[in-house]
């Protein structure tokens, strides 16, 4: 399969433009996402949440379901958890600084 980078959407760096804003996506950490919606040709949406307990087959399961539909797939939305995502960058930024000293 093809890799393509892409660039966030503007809601997202929005949030937190002078990190996010030149991010380029070329994959994306199952645990950071929320929600899926799955676009086919034949127009039909499937929306997976990820946010419910329940649903943690789903994300194993999300890899399969690309896979096997990917012919179908028109496009992809996600949703994300950028509350998440400024957590563990600032974490891990403030360990790295850490270490140079």
């Amino acid at each position: 399969m093809e890799k393509h980078l892409k660039r966030l959407p503007q809601d997202v760096i929005d949030l937190w433009p002078e990190v996010l804003n030149d991010v380029e996506l070329e994959v994306l950490p199952i645990k950071y996402l929320l929600e899926v919606s799955i676009h086919f040709k034949s127009g039909k949406i499937w929306n997976v949440d990820l946010t419910d307990t329940q649903n943690q087959d789903a994300k194993e399961s999300l890899h399969t379901l690309f896979e096997e539909y990917e012919n179908d797939i028109d496009h992809l939305d996600f949703k994300l958890d950028t509350n998440q995502i400024k957590t563990d960058i600032t974490k891990r930024t403030a360990s790295f600084m850490k270490k140079k000293k």
